[in-house]
């Protein structure tokens, strides 16, 4: 599947979230997550932090997949953020990161969770996908690069 429909929704992505750290870009994704799918947004914002510190999840070419696996959460669900000004995130390319697929998991869900990051970061190698969603003027334009479904059409 190279749409990934089944883990993103429109409410979770945002086409211009200005952060100017890592630390404001997991508290803004940690409110995406608590709008989105009615996740404690501080929870959200923590465990991301915690697996960062375990190793930087920017994984070069300015995007980032910060991930972390949440209670009570019943499956895996993503939050796509394009940052207006590219922020340092350590990644191993040493370059600033401005496109962030976040993905969140159920505690027990191992191998779930490992497909979908497998998934997301093949997507993502793309880089004539990546100059696409960073070309994507609108939240809604973003959601239809990545699901190849209308977004906000029914609301």
């Amino acid at each position: 599947m190279t749409d990934l429909s089944d883990l993103l929704t429109p409410e979770a992505t945002v086409s211009a979230l200005p952060v100017a750290n890592k630390k404001t870009l997991f508290q803004q994704l940690g409110a995406v997550a608590a709008r989105a799918y009615d996740l404690d947004a501080k929870l959200v914002a923590e465990r991301l932090a915690a697996r960062e510190k375990l190793g930087s999840t920017g994984f070069g070419g300015g995007i980032a997949i910060p991930h972390a696996k949440i209670d009570g959460l019943r499956q895996v669900v993503a939050i796509v953020a394009r940052l207006p000004q590219p922020i340092e995130f350590a990644a191993v390319d040493e370059l600033p990161v401005d496109l962030v697929f976040a993905l969140l998991s159920p505690v027990d869900a191992g191998g779930e969770h490992l497909k979908a990051l497998a998934r997301v970061s093949r997507r993502l190698r793309d880089r004539n996908f990546a100059a696409k969603l960073r070309g994507a003027g609108s939240p809604d334009a973003l959601y239809v690069l990545l699901t190849g479904v209308e977004a906000r059409d029914a609301a």
